[in-house]
Order: C-alpha cells, then structure tokens, then sequence
C-alpha cells in the first residue's frame, strides 16, 4: 500500500497487488496490478474511485485515517468492480456520502452492486461541481473500455483522473511512473488487452485531452504520470492508423508439418528486412501476443486441421484477433491437412470484413520443395503489401 500526497490535500491511494496473476479470467498478470483511488480533502470532502473488493478492509482502514472521518462524494469514473467494489462499504462508513457518477453508471452500479437509486448524483458531460477551494469537472468518455465511462478533472491543481485510460497492470513500490521500457510495455500490454477494441472512441477522447492542462495524469492501475506527454504520446502512437513492416505469426503445430513451415517462413521474411514475431500458441502469453498486434500490419496463422478445421488454439486466437480489433491490414493462413478440411473458411468466415486475405498456403501432409516455393511467393507478397503501405 501507498499513501502520496500529490498536490495539497490531494492524495494518492495505491493498493498493490502483488501476487494476483489473472484479470477477469483471462488476462494474465506477469507483474500484478494496483488499484488507485484518490482523496481531496476541501470544504467536500471527495473519494475518486474506490478499490477492488479483495482489499476492502484494508483500504477502508486508510480511508477512515486520512479523511478525517468524513466523505461528502464519491465518484465513480467507472462502475467495473475492480474500482467500484468497495463503494457499498465505503457508504456503509460514510453513510452521508453520496454516489456522482453519469447517468449510464448509475444503472450499471445499481444493478451490479444494489446501491439504490437516492444515493446518486448523475452529472452530465462537462458538468462542474464546486467542492470549496476546487470545482471539479466531469466528461463522458463512453467506451473506455465500458459504455459508462466519465473521467474528471481538476483544473486547480491540474489533475486528470481518468480511471483505467492510461493505466498499467504493474504493482510497483514507486508511486510515480519511471518513463522507461519496463513501463512502456506495462501500458502498452494494458492497451492492447483492455482499450485496443475501443481505439476510434479513444481517439476522440486524446482530442479532449489534450486540451486541458495537465501536470498529472492519476489513473486506476499502476503508477501515477507526473510527466503526462511520456503516456499521452504513446496512446497517440498506439490508436493511430500506423502500422509497422512486422508480422505476427501465432501458430500451432501437432506432428510438425505446420512447424516446419513456420520456421522456413521466419527466415524467408527476416531475409526480406521484415520484423517477425512468433508465438507458438500452446505456450505463448496471450497478454505479448495482444501486445505484438498493436503495430503489425499483417498476421499469418499457423495452423493443422483437426476433425475438418482448425486446431482449437488457431481458433481461438483467431477470436482473439477479432475482438481486440487491432488495425492489422493483412492476414492470412499457412498450415497442412490429411485428408480434407475447411479451415481457411472456418477462420476467414470469422473475420471483419475490412482486412484483406492474402491467398492461403495449405499443404496436403508434409511440406515439400512446391510449399517452400508457396511461403516464398506469400512472403514476396507480403513485403509488397508492406512497402505500399509507406
């Protein structure tokens, strides 16, 4: 746990969660997660998102110390439990407080949560509250990653605190972020798992952004940016149309045909200066493999056919594929049959419609001299897509 005051009686809450090592079932956490609230104290006293239900006593234990033993507000940004969790308990020790959320949150933390309806203040996109020496301001970011999503402002010390944008699963002892690598790919990891599905509605939101004045950006999840242009110029990078000359290769192989082809395409495409990154699907981190699809423009799967189509790990990185949405603007498909199969229509029937399939190439048993020649002409291919796209 860490208690920081950031501005005068603005304070930072961080929850470190050292050991958790999956989010909603399915995103792995190699470095753990926090979860940030944070306390102004004025004439309105006002708790900015709470924490996740697993550290509840201990967080309402810090909040009865350092608020003086009253909340006015609480404000939730997003209404998921991983923030909200610990809004009943908070209400339950601050039975005066009341709830400011938009409209949209309010029925979701009704519903998920059973607060009731005379809790809740609903504020309406850029409303402002006067807290005493603050007025803080709301804007509705729907989209970021739930259709609820608002995140407020503090013009007054210049804080922007935007819930999971611009967050990081990354438990830390440091309060603020180190602009370093280490950072670089926790934020980047956390985009392309949670906010890459939502790129066009971030987008618009940076537009709002960027127009405030900023000295702090206080998200959710892991450090605090006290220099906001390191992750502001990332996100700028990561939701934009710009792809890079790389390829993804997420494969899976069962008597090495698909392995083999693999590893001869790796080499035909390094040959040609492209960047590869492979993941052989029965081992990979689905958190690297969401992170490698930010930037590249083309992927290939690899994959066998199982029972007339592809291996189930193919399909599901293919789902994978199409619910995070990525800005890819190539795929296509290598992999090897016994007798007879459906896997190219399996997987390209489950693709948006706007990214463009390169001609397959499927072998029949083990590849041979005519594959490799195929995988050379795909990689060919390839390299002239990329070189068309600068």
């Amino acid at each position: 746990m860490i208690v920081k005051e950031i501005k005068k009686d603005v304070y930072g809450i961080v929850m470190n969660d050292w050991d958790r090592r999956l989010f909603d079932e399915i995103i792995p956490l190699p470095d753990g997660t926090t979860y940030n609230a944070y306390l102004i104290k004025d004439k309105k006293n006002v708790l900015i998102d709470t924490s996740d239900p697993r550290k509840t006593d201990k967080f309402i234990s810090v909040i009865r110390k350092i608020s003086g033993g009253r909340i006015d507000y609480v404000i939730s940004n997003h209404s998921e439990q991983d923030h909200s969790g610990s809004i009943p308990a908070v209400l339950n020790e601050f039975p005066d407080a009341k709830v400011i959320t938009g409209e949209k949150g309010a029925g979701l933390l009704n519903r998920l949560l059973l607060i009731p309806p005379e809790k809740f203040i609903s504020v309406k996109d850029g409303e402002e509250i006067d807290i005493g020496e603050r007025t803080l301001k709301f804007f509705h970011t729907p989209w970021v990653h739930w259709p609820e999503t608002i995140i407020t402002y503090n013009p007054s010390d210049r804080i922007l605190f935007p819930c999971d944008l611009f967050g990081s699963h990354l438990a830390t002892s440091n309060f603020y972020a180190a602009e370093n690598q280490k950072l670089y790919e926790s934020a980047k990891r956390y985009y392309a798992e949670i906010m890459m599905p939502f790129r066009s509605h971030i987008r618009k939101h940076l537009d709002l952004i960027q127009a405030l004045k900023i000295d702090v950006i206080a998200p959710s999840h892991g450090p605090v940016h006290n220099k906001s242009e390191f992750i502001i110029s990332a996100y700028k990078d990561w939701v934009s149309d710009n792809v890079k000359n790389e390829v993804v290769i997420p494969y899976v192989s069962m008597h090495g045909s698909v392995e083999k082809m693999v590893d001869f395409f790796i080499d035909v495409l390094i040959e040609r200066e492209i960047t590869v990154k492979p993941f052989n699907l029965t081992v990979a981190d689905t958190g690297e493999l969401a992170m490698a699809l930010v930037d590249a423009a083309t992927v290939v799967l690899g994959t066998p056919t199982v029972l007339g189509g592809p291996h189930p790990s193919a399909l599901y990185a293919t789902y994978l594929f199409k619910i995070l949405r990525p800005k890819t603007r190539f795929i296509s498909i290598i992999g090897s049959f016994g007798w007879g199969g459906n896997t190219v229509k399996i997987i390209t029937d489950m693709l948006h419609k706007d990214i463009e399939v390169i001609e397959p190439v499927i072998v029949n048993g083990y590849p041979d001299k005519e594959t490799f020649s195929s995988l050379e002409k795909l990689a060919d291919t390839i390299q002239i897509k990329h070189k068309g796209l600068k």
